[in-house]
């Protein structure tokens, strides 16, 4: 009976658990209102100017029983996928372009599922507007007519537009621009335009005008009566249908002209010879008419008529045997400003009378190398011409001149005239001189360079002809004496004797003159620069020196380069060797400065460090310059070390003993001083004397250089006869090359 209730349980157990796995749940979204982004996308809306690619919304829904849940959308069979959704996250992107005025609203079947059950939902999306339409006119373009008297204020047209966008995008004002609207976050503003052609109806109610004002008419010495004259033309103000015009005089006639009343041409009445006046001042008059005849409005002008001779000679010129239209002349170049050409014999006429002979006389050429008198001519004159501009009738510029003598009538319509060519032949003067390429030219050469060697070429050009432009060149001035020139080609060169030392002299200028046949010339200036060699190595006054250094306090030695420029005259120096250590001395490469190291406080630690108590010591110092090739120089320098105390015995002692006496301390700084002065005297006069004897200013000592032994290191401790000796260095020398080019010098003017 026990077995049998187990059994039971178990039955039962069984049949609980398979009920449970029958109730399966389905998945829902969650509904937030219209106004969110999350749930089932129901109610929602969306501005059609949301650009393709944005997340727009996410779906959001859960599963009952705790399950996974995915997502999905889809559309009716052939409508448009607008959006895209990533079915793990319900995130769902814009896939397509939205046009509201296309389709503002979207179908779109959203679902989700846990594997198990799948809910589907229909949602509808509403694309609402942006501004995207401007407003489109919907009665234009057109014509309309509108008579020109219309009063001001007067409604003449209604136009018509749409904006196919809502709300404020929508609307419409006949501004320069519409309502407006947001687009792409933006505020945007959209406009159309269209064509209203206005056509202006004529009224009457503008008078005639005359056309081609102001009129001018002439009555010739020919005319015969009944010769027309002159026509007026006159026009109806009002276009569109104007009225035929009536022309009449009004004054100023005298009863000799005539004029037709429909075509306006005014005819001679009478003989030329019986006008009593030159000029008519006649006022015409041009009315409308209407169409039953009447004269209506009317609007005058004047017309002047001149009697004028017949104007049928031109101007002309003449030579000695009648007429010429060509006068030639030879003279020299350059002659005098205001001189009359009088090898030209020109005479100038016309045959008319009165304004028909009045004419202008002008000459056309090349500048304003001549002049014309008289400029005005009434029937006849002689005709005179001038020197302008003496400088431009230049023989090296032109070697003939020619010039277009023109008369032209002044006041006549026909403008008659007449040309004659006026020819210069020009003859050579010597009216240049030679004029050098250059105001300076500036040369360089390498000092050492051997004699005749070419320095610079000048090259001056004289213009003129002949023997006058034959140039010869010479040299002079305080500068000058090195050199020499050939006096055809203008090459300038050292003279076969000259030596050239830059420490001497590094720079020469002196002037070349080229001269023509006639000793007209012109200069120029040349300057020199003798560049400055490596040749000079450094030298110490002794190549074996004796110092004295007191701890704390460096010693200095000096070597000085007698080449002129930098960098073959700067020196670096250096310790090549010290005994009996070589760790216990710096040297500053710039001053020559011999320091202890900076370690070095005592006598102890010196004499701890070589283990002697020596505290003499001799060093090889080398001096080298920096030029191109490096020449260098050594000297053995000896030098005691001691302490400031051991000083106290002497005359630094008894100084510092006597602090307390200070008329003590006067006595003794003024023996120093009179001391220093004595030496320094001496000094300067040995200088100075020994300067004088070289003719060079400082440096003052020349070094022979000799070719040393190399160093002897096999027995540093033991001494050699000569201290000197045993720091010996062989130097050796490297061939001497040219040095870079120093800058130009500034030029100066020339006398």
């Amino acid at each position: 009976m026990k077995n049998v209730k187990i059994l039971h349980f178990t039955l039962l157990f069984v049949f609980v658990h398979a009920c449970f796995a029958q109730a399966d749940f389905a998945p829902f979204f969650y509904d937030n209102g219209p106004y969110n982004y999350n749930g089932n996308m129901a109610l929602f809306s969306l501005s059609e100017d949301t650009a393709v690619g944005t997340q727009i919304y996410c779906l959001n829904g859960t599963d009952p029983e705790g399950q996974e849940v995915r997502y999905g959308l889809s559309f009716d069979p052939g409508s448009k996928e607008y959006f895209r959704v990533n079915s793990k996250t319900g995130n769902i992107t814009l896939a397509e372009k939205l046009d509201r005025e296309k389709q503002d609203s979207i179908d779109v079947l959203v679902s989700i599922t846990d594997g198990q059950s799948k809910v589907v939902e229909r949602v509808t999306v509403f694309v609402m507007d942006a501004n995207d339409e401007k407003p489109e006119f919907q009665n234009l373009p057109t014509i309309i007519e509108v008579l020109e008297t219309t009063e001001s204020g007067s409604s003449i047209y209604k136009v018509e537009a749409v904006d196919k966008d809502t709300g404020s995008g929508g609307s419409v004002n006949y501004f320069l621009q519409d309502g407006g609207g947001n687009f792409n976050g933006k505020e945007q503003f959209m406009s159309s335009s269209a064509t209203l052609t206005i056509n202006v109806i004529d009224a009457q109610d503008t008078p005639p005008a005359f056309i081609g004002t102001p009129y001018f008419g002439y009555v010739y010495e020919i005319s015969l009566p009944g010769s027309e004259i002159f026509t007026v033309v006159a026009k109806d103000g009002d276009v569109g249908s104007p009225n035929p015009i009536q022309y009449s005089f009004d004054s100023g006639d005298d009863g000799v002209f005539s004029i037709n009343k429909t075509s306006g041409c005014i005819t001679l009445l009478t003989d030329p010879m019986y006008l009593k006046r030159e000029i008519f001042n006649i006022k015409v008059k041009a009315s409308e008419v209407s169409p039953e005849g009447r004269l209506l409005d009317s609007g005058a002008t004047m017309l002047v008529i001149r009697v004028v001779d017949l104007n049928n000679n031109p101007p002309t010129f003449y030579g000695e045997n009648g007429t010429q239209n060509m006068f030639q002349l030879t003279m020299y170049e350059h002659p005098p400003e205001g001189e009359i050409l009088r090898g030209l014999k020109i005479t100038v006429n016309d045959s008319d009378q009165g304004a028909n002979a009045k004419f202008n006389l002008r000459l056309i050429g090349p500048g304003r190398m001549l002049r014309v008198v008289p400029q005005t001519v009434l029937n006849e004159a002689q005709v005179t011409i001038l020197v302008e501009d003496s400088a431009a009738m230049d023989f090296e510029k032109h070697h003939f001149i020619t010039y277009k003598l023109l008369a032209v009538e002044i006041d006549t319509p026909e403008r008659f005239s007449a040309t004659a060519d006026i020819v210069i032949h020009l003859l050579d003067t010597n009216d240049n001189a030679p004029k050098f390429s250059s105001e300076y030219y500036i040369a360089r050469i390498p000092e050492n360079s051997p004699g005749g060697s070419n320095v610079v070429s000048v090259t001056a050009i004289d213009p003129d002809s002949g023997p006058w432009g034959d140039v010869k060149y010479s040299i002079y001035g305080s500068g000058a004496e090195l050199f020499s020139i050939q006096p055809a080609s203008g090459i300038i060169y050292t003279q076969p004797w000259a030596s050239l030392d830059a420490e001497v002299r590094s720079k020469y200028n002196f002037y070349v003159k080229a001269e023509d046949a006639e000793g007209k010339y012109s200069l120029a200036e040349i300057f020199v620069t003798v560049l400055d060699l490596n040749d000079h190595p450094p030298a110490f006054n002794n190549n074996f020196l004796e110092k004295t250094m007191v701890i704390g306090a460096p010693v200095k030695i000096e070597a000085v380069d007698q080449d002129a420029e930098i960098p073959n005259n700067v020196i670096e120096y250096a310790i090549m060797k010290a005994e009996p250590d070589n760790n216990i001395f710096d040297i500053d490469a710039d001053t020559g400065e011999i320091m202890l190291k900076s370690y070095i406080k005592s006598m102890a630690i010196i004499q701890n460090i070589t283990k002697q108590t020596d505290c003499t010591w001799s060093l090889v110092v080398q001096a080298r310059d920096r030029g191109k090739p490096s020449f260098s120089t050594t000297a053995v320098i000896k030098i005691d070390i001691t302490e400031a105390t051991q000083l106290s015995g002497g005359p630094l002692g008894s100084f510092l003993q006597s602090r307390n006496n200070p008329f003590q301390i006067l006595g003794l700084l003024a023996s120093a001083i009179s001391l220093m002065v004595v030496v320094t005297v001496i000094i300067s006069t040995a200088t100075f004397m020994r300067n004088k004897k070289s003719n060079r200013i400082l440096p003052n000592r020349l070094v022979r250089r000799r070719k040393q032994n190399p160093w002897n290191l096999n027995n540093p401790l033991k001494k050699p006869e000569n201290p000197a000796e045993k720091f010996r260095v062989e130097e050796e020398e490297e061939p001497a090359s040219e040095p870079e080019p120093e800058p130009e010098p500034e030029p100066r003017g020339h006398g």
